[in-house]
C-alpha cells in the first residue's frame, strides 16, 4: 500500500502530503527471499530497475549516463563486500551474497522510501547480524526512509529509530517506542544493558497483546 502497488482498503496513505493513488517511482522494495534473475550477473541484477523504470530507462540508453549508473552500482556492491563478485551469476553466490545484492538493487535509483519485508528471515543468525551492519551502512550512504517488517526484536532495536508493535488481527499499533541508542549501531552494543532493556520492554508489550 505504501508503494502504491495495492490500494488501501480503508483510509488513505500520504507521501509528502499527497494521497497515494498509483505506484510510486521513488520507492525501493527488498523481499524476504533474494529475487534475482538467474540469467543476469550480479551487476546487471542490481542495474535492473534503471532499465525498466522511467526516467532512468531513457537515461540508461545514453552511454555516458549508463557508465555513471554502473559506477553507482559498483559502489553499492563495494559497500556490501561484493565488488569482486559483480560478474558472478546468482547460482554462483551464497545465500548471504544474494541477499546483499538484493539490498543493493532497490537502492540503485536512490529511493526516498525503502520497504523491507523480513529481508533476513531466511539467513542463519551470524549472517543475519552481518546483514544488519551492511544495511545500516547502505542506509547511511543513501539516507532514505526505511520501513522494516520483522519478527526479530533485536533486529528491530538494532536498525530502527522508532519501533511500532502491532497487535493481532485485525492489526493495529499497540505500542510505539523511540530507540535512543547512538548511531551507527554496533554488534557489541547488543551486549549492553540499555539495548537489552529496550528489547525486554518490547517483549512485554508483545506478550501482553
Amino acid at each position: 500500500m505504501v508503494s502504491g502497488l495495492a490500494p488501501a482498503p480503508i483510509g488513505e496513505i500520504r507521501v509528502r502530503g499527497q494521497t497515494i493513488t498509483k505506484p510510486l517511482k521513488n520507492v525501493g522494495i527488498a523481499f524476504q527471499n533474494p529475487v534475482m534473475m538467474p540469467w543476469r550477473n550480479t551487476l546487471n541484477n542490481v542495474l535492473l530497475p534503471l532499465e525498466v523504470v522511467q526516467p532512468y530507462k531513457r537515461e540508461f540508453k545514453n552511454p555516458k549516463r549508463r557508465e555513471q549508473f554502473i559506477q553507482s552500482a559498483q559502489e553499492l556492491l563495494g559497500t556490501v563486500g561484493l565488488r569482486d563478485f559483480q560478474k558472478q551469476f546468482p547460482w554462483q553466490l551464497s545465500g548471504g551474497m544474494r541477499q546483499r545484492a538484493s539490498l543493493c538493487r532497490p537502492l540503485i535509483h536512490q529511493p526516498e522510501i525503502l520497504l523491507l519485508d523480513e529481508p533476513f528471515g531466511a539467513l542463519d543468525a551470524f549472517t543475519r547480524e552481518e546483514m544488519w551492519v551492511m544495511l545500516q551502512d547502505l542506509w547511511m550512504q543513501v539516507k532514505c526512509v526505511c520501513i522494516l517488517i520483522t519478527h526479530d526484536l533485536r533486529e528491530a532495536v538494532f536498525l530502527s529509530d522508532t519501533v511500532y508493535v502491532m497487535g493481532p488481527r485485525p492489526s493495529s499499533i499497540v505500542y510505539k517506542l523511540k530507540v535512543d541508542l547512538p548511531r551507527p549501531s554496533t554488534l557489541d552494543m547488543m551486549a549492553s544493558d540499555r539495548f537489552n532493556h529496550i528489547v525486554a520492554d518490547l517483549r512485554r508489550y508483545i506478550h501482553r497483546n
